[in-house]
C-alpha cells in the first residue's frame, strides 16, 4: 500500500471553481466610534484615514471601500448599518478580508462576534484584529476568539454599571436626566433647565380644562386634531395616548419624576416600565409650572374612578364615557353594569346594551335580562328628564314615589332570606307541638289537624 501526499496550495482557493487566486487579496477595513463627541470624532476620521493608507500601501493587497459607523453601539450589530452592509457584501463575495481595530470595535457581544467570524469564514473571509493579533483563517480554534470577545462583553457591562452609577448620581443631586421634550417646556441643555413656552402651554392648559369638563381622552384628542394643532412631534392627528401622557405628566405641576423606566441589560438595551425593580427619584418644585397642584390632583383623581380599579389584572368598574350611557345602566336582577354591543335584527347592526353577566358569562347566569336597543334607552332618559324639566307635580311625584318603593323593595336576596327564617320559626312550633303531644298536653288528633 502507498500513500502519496498531496500538498496543499500555497495560497487562496476560490472555493467556486477550486482554483487559486492570483490576483491580489481584496481588503476592507471596518471602524466605529460609540458616540459623537468631538474627541470621538477625531477618531473616527483617524480610524478611516490610517486603514486607507495601510490597505493602499501594501502592494499584495487591493482597496475595497471602508466600512464605518458613528455613535452607535458596537452591542446593537442592527443598528449598525454600515456593519449590516459590510457583512452582505462579503457574502456576496465583494472582498477577502476585513481588518478591524479590536474585537470591541467589531463586536461588544460574544454571541455576535462568534456569529459573524463563523458566517464569514464559511464564505472564505478573514478578520483580522490588529491589537490582538488575530487572523480568523488562519486561527487553530475559537478558543482564544471566545476569551477575547468575553473579556469585551465584559468591558461594556462594566462600563454600563459605571455609566449607572454616575447618572444615579446625578439624580440623587436632583439633576434633569435623559429629557426627551415635554409639549410647554422649552429644555436649555446648558443649565440643564426647563422654562414655559406660552404658546404650547396654552395647548396643555386647554387639554386639562377640557378633561375637568367631562370630555375624555379620546374625545379630546378628535377635538385638538379638528382645530388644526399640532400634536408634541409635529403631527397633524392627535392620539388618545398622547393626551392621556400629558394628563398623567407629573412635569406640568413643576415635579419630576426620574427613573420611569431601566435597562434590562448593557447588550440587548431593551427597557422596561420600572415597577419598583430600580429606584425612583421625585424631586419636587424643579420648575415652574404650567398646572396648579390642585387641578393636576384632580385630574388624577378623575382618571382614577373612571380607569376604575383591578381585580385579578382585569378593571373593574370602568368608566370610559365613550359613550353617554357607559357605567349609567345597571341591571336590575343581578346588578352588574351595563356593556355596549350591537344587535343584529336586521343587515344592519344596531347598537344595544346587555348586562355583563349574561354577556360575558351567559344568559343562564342572568336569565331575566334582556339586551336593549341603545335608541330605546336613550329615548326613555330624555322622556323622563322632560317630565322633570316640566315642572309636573303630580307625575314628579308620582315618578319620585315609584323609585323610592323600589329603592325600599327587597332584592331576591332579601326576600330568600325573609323566607328562611320564616321557615326556621314553623319549625320550631312544629316542634312544640310534638312535645305538647308527647307530654299529653294536646291529643294526636289536635296535633295532626
Amino acid at each position: 500500500m502507498n500513500v502519496t501526499l498531496i500538498k496543499k496550495v500555497d495560497g487562496r482557493i476560490n472555493r467556486t471553481t477550486g482554483l487559486k487566486v492570483t490576483t491580489g487579496l481584496r481588503v476592507t477595513a471596518y471602524c466605529r466610534v460609540s458616540t459623537d463627541d468631538e474627541d470621538q470624532k477625531n477618531s473616527y476620521e483617524s480610524q478611516k484615514a490610517y486603514y486607507k493608507e495601510k490597505i493602499t500601501s501594501n502592494p499584495e493587497w487591493r482597496y475595497i471601500e471602508i466600512y464605518a459607523d458613528e455613535a452607535i453601539s458596537g452591542t446593537l450589530d442592527y443598528k449598525r448599518n454600515d456593519f449590516m452592509k459590510m457583512i452582505q457584501d462579503a457574502l456576496d463575495d465583494k472582498f477577502d478580508m476585513i481588518m478591524t481595530k479590536s474585537i470591541s470595535r467589531f463586536a461588544r457581544n460574544t454571541v455576535d462576534t462568534l456569529k459573524y467570524v463563523r458566517m464569514l469564514k464559511e464564505h472564505n473571509v478573514a478578520v483580522f484584529f490588529e491589537e490582538e493579533g488575530i487572523n480568523t483563517l488562519e486561527m487553530s480554534g475559537e478558543l482564544l476568539l471566545t476569551i477575547l470577545s468575553s473579556v469585551a462583553q465584559q468591558e461594556s457591562e462594566n462600563t454600563s454599571t459605571h455609566v449607572k452609577l454616575g447618572l444615579k448620581m446625578k439624580k440623587e443631586r436632583g439633576e434633569l436626566i435623559g429629557f426627551g421634550g415635554c409639549l410647554g417646556y422649552t429644555y436649555n441643555p446648558e443649565d440643564n433647565t426647563l422654562t414655559i413656552n406660552e404658546q404650547e402651554a396654552e395647548i396643555v392648559r386647554l387639554i386639562y380644562e377640557k378633561y375637568l369638563e367631562g370630555f375624555g381622552a379620546e374625545s379630546i384628542s378628535r377635538q385638538l386634531t379638528k382645530l388644526g394643532i399640532k400634536t408634541p412631534k409635529g403631527k397633524a392627528v392627535w392620539c388618545e395616548t398622547t393626551v392621556r401622557k400629558i394628563l398623567k405628566n407629573e412635569k406640568y405641576k413643576g415635579d419630576v419624576l426620574q427613573g420611569k423606566t431601566f435597562t434590562i441589560d448593557p447588550i440587548s438595551h431593551k427597557r422596561l416600565s420600572n415597577m419598583g425593580e430600580e429606584d425612583k427619584y421625585y424631586i419636587s418644585n424643579h420648575h415652574e409650572a404650567i398646572i396648579d397642584e390642585e387641578t393636576f390632583e384632580k385630574v388624577q383623581q378623575i382618571m382614577k374612578e373612571r380607569n376604575g380599579g383591578r381585580s385579578a389584572s382585569r378593571k373593574v368598574g370602568n368608566v370610559g364615557r365613550k359613550y353617554p350611557m357607559s357605567n349609567r345602566i345597571r341591571c336590575g336582577f343581578c346588578g352588574s353594569t351595563f356593556t355596549r354591543r350591537s344587535l343584529y335584527t336586521t343587515a344592519n347592526p344596531k347598537p344595544a346594551w346587555l348586562c355583563q353577566t349574561a354577556s360575558k358569562l351567559g344568559k343562564e347566569f342572568c336569565n331575566k335580562c334582556k339586551i336593549m336597543r341603545a335608541d330605546v334607552l336613550e329615548k326613555s332618559f330624555v322622556d323622563a328628564y322632560k317630565l322633570l324639566c316640566n315642572d309636573n307635580k303630580l307625575l314628579v311625584d308620582n315618578f319620585l314615589n315609584n323609585i323610592s318603593s323600589l329603592m325600599k323593595s327587597n332584592s331576591p336576596k332579601d326576600n330568600i332570606k325573609k323566607l328562611e327564617t320564616q321557615k326556621e320559626e314553623l319549625k320550631n312550633k312544629c316542634n312544640k307541638l310534638l312535645d305538647y303531644m308527647l307530654d299529653g298536653t294536646i291529643t294526636k288528633d289536635i296535633y295532626t289537624e
